[in-house]
């Protein structure tokens, strides 16, 4: 008897221990791989097209490729080596990237299909996402996404922490910001979504992999990671730094390839130390890796999710 009690007891006190821990990564989730994509700045379906406002806006920079699965010269305009380039680049043109676009796509469905939205409030969000601290996990957005001011991922001390955001139709920040906070990294950041991207005057992090377009407007609108389409990207004052800038890829059949890539590029550009031409304004990186910010970044230490 005494035995069975001591045995009851101890599996008592387990249960309670399990109970009490804490509900950390409970909504975990796996980076998907964006395979050859993941060398692509801007990666469009129907195409990709930088414009020159008038007035002029800042010039618009690409690190990374820019292509369509597409093979007609029309499809990508404004890049070198049209005279006078409106953008410039520090990767290819890439005409017939139909191995690229494949790759996305298989991401994009991944992500609709192995991810359901979790059942908790403080990963399913709504409205402006302005003032919000999120750590680490799967968040789903239903209605139109809006970002006014800053967003913060908090990476909690990890910099493999992975962020997925599921959005039923469109994002719209306009005027906002996404920043990384304790040691999060920006290429580990997926927004998906069911419609279109469209960023105005707004310094964003992450891949990007829209339902339809993708539009850059506004004065210094900017992204660290890949802008993939399935129609058409349009740049206008932005820049744009692929987190797996120089790999290069081959971009398909009819495609340039890459100068200093290989045939596959990269499988998602997690944990990259980042593309050279990374913007430091845009985020307070420390000086190893410019995505990844300092432990202090902008006074928040000891973040939790925001509901």
């Amino acid at each position: 008897m005494n035995h069975l009690q001591k045995h009851f007891s101890a599996s008592l006190i387990a249960l309670a221990a399990l109970l009490a821990a804490p509900l950390q990564g409970a909504w975990a989730v796996t980076a998907p791989v964006l395979g050859t994509a993941a060398s692509f700045g801007a990666l469009g379906g129907t195409g990709v097209t930088c414009t020159s406002p008038i007035p002029a806006l800042p010039a618009i920079t690409v690190g990374g490729n820019v292509g369509t699965p597409g093979t007609a010269p029309t499809l990508v305009t404004g890049f070198p080596p049209d005279s006078p380039p409106l953008c410039s680049l520090s990767g290819t043109v890439q005409l017939g990237a139909t191995a690229a676009y494949a790759d996305f796509m298989t991401a994009y469905t991944a992500i609709g299909t192995n991810d359901p939205c979790p059942a908790d409030a403080a990963h399913n969000l709504s409205g402006d996402l302005i003032g919000k601290t999120l750590s680490p996990g799967l968040y789903c957005i239903s209605g139109v996404g809006l970002l006014s001011g800053q967003l913060t991922l908090d990476g909690g001390g990890n910099k493999n922490a992975v962020w997925v955001f599921k959005a039923d139709t469109s994002i719209t920040p306009i005027g906002g910001s996404v920043v990384m906070a304790n040691g999060g990294n920006a290429c580990n950041v997926y927004w998906r979504t069911g419609t279109a991207v469209s960023l105005d005057s707004t310094q964003f992090v992450g891949n990007i992999l829209a339902g339809s377009a993708i539009t850059f407007t506004g004065s210094g609108s900017s992204l660290t990671g890949s802008a993939l389409a399935q129609t058409d990207v349009t740049l206008t004052g932005a820049s744009i730094t692929a987190c797996n800038a120089s790999a290069g890829g081959n971009g398909g059949g009819n495609g340039n390839g890459g100068d200093n890539g290989g045939d596959n590029g990269g499988d998602n550009g997690n944990g990259h130390d980042g593309g050279k031409n990374h913007h430091s304004k845009d985020h307070e990186g420390s000086s190893n890796n410019p995505f990844e910010s300092g432990d202090n970044h902008n006074g928040n230490k000891d973040h939790g999710s925001d509901n």
